[in-house]
């Protein structure tokens, strides 16, 4: 395993992000594992999965410019962190997000932050894609956004479950909408780093078990 993939998991386990026990996904599914942005807490949590979203959009997309997109809520905090270490690379991008509720005063509408223009390229910053159901909703918020188009995904994890049929809902993502999907790691690469240790024997197999049910086909 490449070492960042390794780095990149143990940060995960040691802020409480990746868990291991009995969770629903948004998607309904009951699933093993759960990656959960929205416990990261503090300062400098934040800043180091700002710092691994910033090396995978550099490693995937270069100095190209375009604006980050954080789905409310746990998207927020990912493209500010993201944002921030991509300006400390010399990329400085703008960033948006939404509200749940849109606004009726003030500057009103349902986004926060930088309005994209006609030709811009936007970023999606999320946590996990499941089943696709939260990018499909983003990209019914940013449909109301004329001319901008979103060119890329960037995820914490790729499940590779299936998504609406046998093939994976990251694959889907890509088909329907045009765009690739990048993670930092998969959920194989989370398997192979527990078998290392003997003692994770049990949540191994369960999650092997999950995909031999849910697992996409590649």
């Amino acid at each position: 395993m490449e070492a960042y993939k390794r780095e990149f998991i143990q940060f995960l386990q040691a802020a409480g992000v990746l868990k291991f026990g009995d969770f629903t996904a948004k998607s309904g599914r009951k699933i093993p594992y759960f990656i959960n942005a929205g416990d990261i807490k503090t300062g400098a949590q934040i800043a180091r999965l700002g710092e691994f979203y910033a090396r995978a959009y550099l490693e995937k997309l270069g100095k190209k410019r375009a604006v980050l997109y954080g789905p409310a809520y746990k998207g927020i905090s990912i493209a500010v962190s993201a944002s921030i270490a991509l300006a400390g690379n010399g990329l400085d991008v703008p960033f948006f997000f939404n509200r749940k509720e849109a606004k009726d005063h003030g500057e009103g509408g349902i986004f926060v932050g930088y309005l994209p223009q006609a030709g811009e390229e936007i970023v999606i910053v999320e946590d996990v894609i499941t089943a696709g159901t939260a990018i499909r909703e983003s990209m019914a918020n940013l449909s109301t956004l004329e001319g901008a188009a979103v060119s890329a995904v960037f995820v914490m994890v790729d499940r590779k479950e299936k998504g609406r049929g046998a093939r994976s809902a990251m694959a889907e993502i890509e088909e329907e909408y045009g765009f690739p999907v990048y993670s930092v790691v998969d959920v194989y690469d989370i398997i192979a780093y527990l078998e290392e240790d003997p003692a994770n024997e049990e949540n191994v197999a369960r999650i092997r078990n999950y995909l031999a049910v849910n697992g996409a086909e590649e």
